[in-house]
């Protein structure tokens, strides 16, 4: 989108899908990429939601400013997608444990569920899914109320069983040409990411 070129660049053109989208009737979720780009994609968001109601942003649960983040991003109703996060960031800015970062996913969630609007918890991970339902559940918050989101490929069987139990669940299917080195520049941001890969392969 050209953000690394210049963020009012970078602007218009989301602007212009947006809109475009708008006449549609489609929503646009705008990614997160690393921390370099954090604060400018938040305000790029921020700019396009005085205009539109049909644009969403992502939020990474491994980050120690998301907190704040979704606070902000509650005070305009924003929706929001909440995932663990896949880069490799240093611990300052970046929870590196997976039981902590679970811990703060769980936290954000709540705070999404209790002052956001439809949040989308991007997981692959069991143990947030099942809380996921058992908080949903408990608090008798509707399914049409929230989604689950997952990469296409990874644990279909698992969200297929999910939709088939009533909840609302949206795969995310990278497109074009490029998504080869996408793939590649993911993987090479953190080993991690590799391991997950293959581990869920091989999960239902």
């Amino acid at each position: 989108m050209g953000l690394d070129i210049e963020t009012d660049y970078c602007y218009q053109n989301i602007d212009r899908i947006v809109g475009k989208a708008k006449t549609l009737g489609n929503f646009v979720r705008i990614d997160m990429e690393g921390t370099p780009h954090t604060q400018r994609t938040l305000d790029i968001f921020f700019r396009l939601r005085q205009k539109y109601d049909n644009v969403g942003i992502v939020v990474q649960a491994y980050l120690y400013r998301t907190e704040k983040d979704v606070r902000d991003l509650n005070k305009v109703k924003a929706k929001i997608r909440i995932c663990k996060g896949a880069y490799k960031e240093p611990p300052d800015l970046a929870i590196q444990k997976m039981k902590n970062i679970r811990a703060n996913f769980i936290k954000l969630s709540e705070l999404a569920f209790k002052e956001g609007v439809n949040p989308a918890i991007a997981t692959h991970d069991d143990r947030l899914i099942k809380w996921t339902k058992e908080y949903a559940a408990g608090n008798k918050i509707a399914n049409a109320n929230f989604e689950f989101q997952y990469l296409y490929g990874i644990r279909n069987k698992t969200f297929r069983k999910l939709a088939e139990e009533g909840y609302r669940v949206r795969c995310y299917v990278p497109f074009g040409t490029h998504w080869l080195p996408y793939f590649m520049r993911r993987m090479r941001e953190r080993k991690e990411n590799v391991f997950f890969i293959i581990k869920n392969l091989f999960k239902k």
